[in-house]
């Protein structure tokens, strides 16, 4: 009876697992980068880069597989577009710590702040990959959660920005003010991207329903 159970179980598409597999680097990258920000060191910069261009090779399968295929089990664009987003996602958090480095920024509380949220938006992406294939309506839940972490991330930013342009003191403070500008952004634009996969997860349980 059990073997008979096992056959006939649904199993995760190869596509969902692929996904799966990035919204979890995602998780792991977005973690790394807060342990960079929580103390700074070369090794934990490297940690970032190897998950970023590891999750690289996960997509660059994905999209392989993705022309190989004729029949997907939701729509291609679908499963294009969240896995560019995901991808997204770490890509900003390698570019942080590049940028970081290149401009001599250190970071502060603004920025663990917002990387604290897109951790756990994250997780919510992960989540919802784990369960579109068997409960899409919790898989829409989890993403409608990292929406509103989402929202949370730019009131953040939009605070950051605030008290950065309360007043330079003098050219080396604009200059500073730049600088830590250009890393906020950067940390907005991981948001966006997280934002945009979890509508893309929000789209693809709507026509699944359908």
């Amino acid at each position: 009876m059990e073997r008979l159970k096992r056959l006939f179980k649904r199993r995760p598409d190869r596509f969902v697992e692929l996904l799966r597999e990035q919204s979890e680097f995602a998780v792991l990258g977005m973690e790394a980068l807060l342990s960079y920000l929580e103390k700074p060191s070369s090794k934990r910069a490297d940690e970032v880069e190897r998950l970023e261009k590891e999750a690289d090779e996960v997509r660059r399968i994905l999209i392989d597989e993705l022309n190989r295929t004729f029949v997907t089990p939701m729509d291609r664009e679908d499963i294009h577009s969240l896995s560019r987003a995901i991808d997204d996602v770490l890509d900003y958090a390698y570019t942080t710590i590049r940028e970081m480095v290149v401009l001599e920024v250190k970071p502060n509380d603004f920025m663990r702040r917002v990387v604290s949220l897109l951790v756990d938006a994250a997780r919510e992406i992960h989540m919802a990959m784990l369960r579109i294939f068997d409960h899409p309506q919790v898989a829409e839940d989890h993403a409608v959660r990292a929406k509103a972490l989402e929202n949370r991330v730019e009131q953040v930013y939009r605070e950051a920005l605030a008290e950065l342009f309360n007043g330079p003191r003098d050219v080396d403070h604009v200059v500073e003010m730049l600088k830590l500008r250009e890393i906020y952004r950067h940390l907005s634009n991981a948001a966006d991207r997280g934002d945009e996969a979890a509508n893309v997860i929000t789209d693809i349980v709507v026509k699944m329903a359908a």
